[in-house]
């Protein structure tokens, strides 16, 4: 192997070292507040519109058990997920929060504020749920209908085969907005994106063992696949990550 192929293999460690602030030499530009990219995603095309009722959260789980119980689980039962544990898990991951005029905090931290994580809640098996595929409107606390049908191949395809994709009750695919992140912290968003996805996983993990289902998360996939099962062009938006979830088998 050359030296030329052997740089081409080592973009991850081109970009640990090209995404570090050095002291005395950092990025310096001015925010331009007239083309901050939107908060929100919205469709307009869309088959359905859920509206999502306020979450019924259970009192009887103490954080800690939680904690210690949560474990990735690959195996499911056919029994469909309730909606109220849909309805839990979204706002878990990326529910409102505390609301101002002009800002939101949401469940999950992320950097600057600037919540660059979409989800989209692929749906096999819930109770009341057409199956589909599905996009959070995060402002509203909605479902937002983008193609109705089983596309349980085509997630397990996209996840190189892994069958606990085709048996679970929900594939959550959660993909990046880039420019959200990159319009203010450059190139170094790309660190930033990966962490606020996975702050958003943990709280997936821990919601589902809180609500008893069992669930698990995905990073080996093929992006090119996943992003064209959503329609998405996978350099302005890309997916990142993706979830897993159902009845947990006893």
């Amino acid at each position: 192997m050359n030296e030329d192929s052997e740089n081409k293999n080592d973009y991850g460690d081109q970009f640990q070292q090209k995404s570090k602030y050095i002291r005395g030499n950092l990025p310096r530009h001015s925010l331009n507040q007239l083309i901050q990219p939107k908060t929100y995603k919205t469709y307009e095309n869309i088959t359905a519109r859920i509206a999502l009722p306020k979450p019924e959260f259970l009192n009887s789980e103490d954080f800690w058990n939680v904690l210690i119980r949560r474990v990735s689980t690959r195996t499911f039962k056919k029994e469909p997920v309730e909606q109220n544990e849909l309805n839990c898990l979204l706002f878990g991951m990326s529910g409102l929060t505390r609301i101002y005029p002009k800002f939101a905090f949401r469940s999950t931290p992320s950097a600057g504020g600037l919540y660059p994580i979409e989800i989209y809640p692929v749906i096999h098996n819930v109770k009341g749920i057409t199956r589909g595929i599905y996009h959070y409107d995060i402002l509203h606390h909605e479902l937002e209908c983008l193609k109705e049908g089983d596309f349980r191949n085509e997630v397990m395809a996209g996840c190189i085969g892994q069958k606990m994709t085709y048996k679970s009750a929900i594939n959550f695919i959660w993909t990046a907005v880039i420019e959200r992140s990159r319009w203010k912290y450059l190139q170094r968003c790309y660190r930033y994106l990966y962490l606020d996805c996975g702050h958003i996983a943990q709280n997936f993990y821990l919601i589902s063992e809180a609500l008893g289902l069992g669930a698990c998360t995905i990073g080996a996939l093929f992006d090119d696949e996943i992003n064209k099962l959503l329609e998405i062009d996978g350099k302005q938006e890309t997916v990142i990550y993706i979830g897993v979830v159902g009845k947990k088998r006893s």
